[in-house]
């Protein structure tokens, strides 16, 4: 295995998952169009959504809607069984799960 300078191996360690303390209890792969895939880590609370080395945190919403709802200033992010829904503005993105730890 190589070894990575400090710097690298800390990005490379960052862009793995969310924090220890962020106490995500799920873990869900999925893939979108044009074969990108996100990852959602998530509890009952708050949501982190990781796409590459974009995270955005977001926040659960209570809603009469189906499916759990996370929000931020930027976009919602609706799940309902293996399908991820990412919302923002007039957009509007869907993802099949492809895995669950």
């Amino acid at each position: 295995m190589p070894v990575l300078p400090m710097p690298m191996l800390l990005l490379s360690l960052l862009s793995m998952g969310s924090p220890w303390w962020e106490d995500y209890g799920i873990t869900e792969k999925f893939l979108c169009p044009n074969e990108r895939a996100v990852t959602l880590e998530r509890n009952d609370a708050q949501a982190s959504l990781i796409a590459g080395r974009f995270r955005s945190t977001l926040f659960r919403e209570d809603s009469n809607l189906p499916g759990l709802r996370y929000r931020n200033e930027q976009m919602t992010v609706i799940l309902r069984g293996d399908v991820l829904t990412m919302e923002q503005s007039f957009q509007k993105l869907e993802c099949l799960r492809t895995q669950q730890v």
